[in-house]
């Protein structure tokens, strides 16, 4: 007999809702709500900081549930401590019923304070004589709290319309986590013309930062002018973010405007016949007020104003001939029954006023807050303000010392020394470091004929070398931390020497050791600096066992 077309139609249809209605039966037979699964997490946290989030399962039904997969989405913007993958597939071990577990999964979150950042977790499974697969899933959010950067739009109020200026960004991390890939962006006003910037920039408003560790930061200066009308604010934005597989996170903005002025004034200011001049402890300096009247009409009876501003001053040693200095409010005063040129300034005339001020040798910072100084000056001329800064370098030392009675290595040899005889002698160095913190520390001197290094170095394992060639001890300290020596313990190296007298110095006291001179980069400042201690005979100034005639060669 046969079955017409119509009826296998039939019948396949059937068949078909009979296999859908069967899998709607199991599926509708189990609920995903029995595997509960949630994710613990800190609900703010410090950009940079390590944050575990805590995914935790747990099977409440009475089935098993097979062939588990967990997936877990890490925040955008983080970056995990273990591995590169933001997004982490898991395979597990059955879960059966009343069974639970927990897996940690941790990173660092990074991005702009008062972002929210958000995790997920996804288990999918099949439970246990069921061919459909299951997923729960949870999530949880993190607020960024607190950012540890500092980043900064240094520029002048006011500004004449096309008048060439310089402003600057100035940024620091005080994140306990290095900070790679940074980039810094800034957005012009309409009407700025870039002239250029230190350091260059990628095309003209990006720059490249890289690394930075904690308590590291920097300066870009930028020149260039503004086109605008009177009065008109033009706005300037800054960015600071990294950049992470092509994907950039913002994490510090800035925003400043520069009022369009109407021009009457300018100001000009030179320290040491310098206009971008780097002090140092103890520098004497030459201010130099250069002032012009740039209006159409005659001005007349001006008066200038320098205020002082900086714990480095030495403000006991301002000295000026025209100027009247002001304790009270660290100010210099410049009238015009004193200067002829405030007194009548004519149209395109210019005029000049000076003072002298001393750097102080030492000043009491060391703590996190106050170091890297910068001194500034503000120069009020009539009814036109400008600002300026100086950067102070921070003041390395190293103290050099040879010992013959000491209780490391504990030395050798005829005292007073023979010629013909060894001796040996132990040298310590200590390296101080005050007000900025710097980096490529290395302290170097020369052995004189006849000293040879023993091998013997404490601590074992610092990092102390000689070259045959040049004679050169070499010890490469590293970075060093504003305070060292005062609030942080200074590092220190001892090492042992050999002296063999020659005859030619029968009678003398012999060098021991050269002048030892310690270099270092200047992190705030960006100069290389550099300090000495004086050299070392046998006569040994800092050993108290040893007297002059003991160290007289014999």
């Amino acid at each position: 007999m046969r079955i017409s077309k119509f009826k296998l139609f039939i019948i396949f249809s059937a068949l078909l809702v009979g296999v859908g209605g069967f899998w709607l039966w199991q599926k509708n037979s189990y609920s995903k709500e029995i595997l509960k699964v949630e994710i613990i997490a800190p609900a703010q946290v410090t950009m940079g900081e390590e944050i575990t989030y805590t995914v935790k399962y747990k099977n409440n039904g009475d089935v098993r549930l097979e062939k588990p997969v967990l997936i877990f989405e890490y925040p955008a913007g983080s970056v995990p401590t273990e591995g590169e993958d933001t997004r982490i597939t898991q395979s597990l071990d059955d879960i059966y019923p009343g069974q639970e577990r927990n897996f940690l999964f941790a990173a660092r979150l990074f991005g702009k304070e008062g972002e929210i950042r958000e995790a997920k977790a996804l288990l999918q499974y099949t439970p246990r004589n069921l061919n459909a697969q299951f997923e729960s899933e949870s999530s949880v959010t993190t607020l960024i709290s607190h950012v540890p950067l500092t980043l900064e739009l240094d520029t002048p109020s006011g500004i004449e319309a096309g008048q060439e200026f310089s402003f600057a960004l100035n940024y620091f991390s005080n994140s306990e986590y290095p900070l790679s890939d940074l980039r810094i962006k800034i957005e012009y006003p309409e009407g700025f013309s870039f002239t250029k910037a230190t350091p260059s920039p990628i095309g003209e408003s990006e720059w490249n930062v890289g690394l930075l560790n904690r308590a590291q930061g920097g300066r870009i200066a930028i020149t260039g002018s503004l086109k605008g009308e009177v009065q008109e604010a033009k706005i300037f934005k800054v960015t600071l973010g990294t950049w992470k597989e092509g994907k950039f996170t913002l994490l510090r903005e800035a925003i400043k405007g520069i009022e369009i002025t109407r021009t009457r004034l300018l100001i000009s200011r030179e320290i040491n016949g310098s206009v971008d001049f780097i002090a140092s402890p103890g520098d004497s300096l030459h201010y130099v007020i250069s002032f012009k009247n740039v209006s159409e009409k005659t001005l007349e009876n001006l008066f200038l104003v320098v205020s002082l501003e900086g714990r480095p001053f030495d403000l006991e040693t301002v000295k000026s001939d025209s100027g009247v200095f002001q304790k009270g409010d660290n100010s210099i005063i410049f009238e015009s029954k004193n200067v002829s040129r405030l007194r009548f300034l004519g149209k395109g005339e210019e005029g000049k006023v000076e003072f002298w001020v001393n750097v102080k040798e030492e000043w009491e910072t060391f703590s996190e807050q106050d170091k890297s100084f910068a001194m500034r000056d503000r120069i009020i001329l009539s009814d036109v303000t400008e600002e300026f800064e100086v950067r102070v370098n921070s003041k390395l030392g190293i103290d050099q010392a040879v010992y013959f009675e000491d209780e490391v290595f504990g030395n050798q040899g005829p005292l007073p020394p023979q010629v013909g005889f060894p001796t040996t002698y132990t040298v310590v160095w200590q390296a101080m470091n005050l007000y900025n913190d710097v980096q490529n520390t290395k302290v170097k001197a020369i052995l004189p004929v006849g000293v040879s290094l023993t091998g013997s170095v404490f601590p074992a394992g610092v990092p102390v070398t000689f070259d045959q060639a040049s004679r050169e001890v070499v010890w490469e300290v590293g970075d060093l931390s504003a305070g060292t020596g005062v609030s942080i313990t200074a590092p220190s190296v001892a090492f042992q020497v050999r002296l063999t007298p020659l005859a030619v110095q029968q009678g003398s006291a012999a060098q021991v050791i050269g002048e030892a001179r310690i270099q270092a980069d200047d992190l705030f400042t960006e100069r290389s600096l550099s300090a000495t201690d004086s050299f070392v005979d046998t006569t040994l100034p800092d050993d108290n066992s040893v007297t002059i005639l003991m160290g007289t060669v014999q």
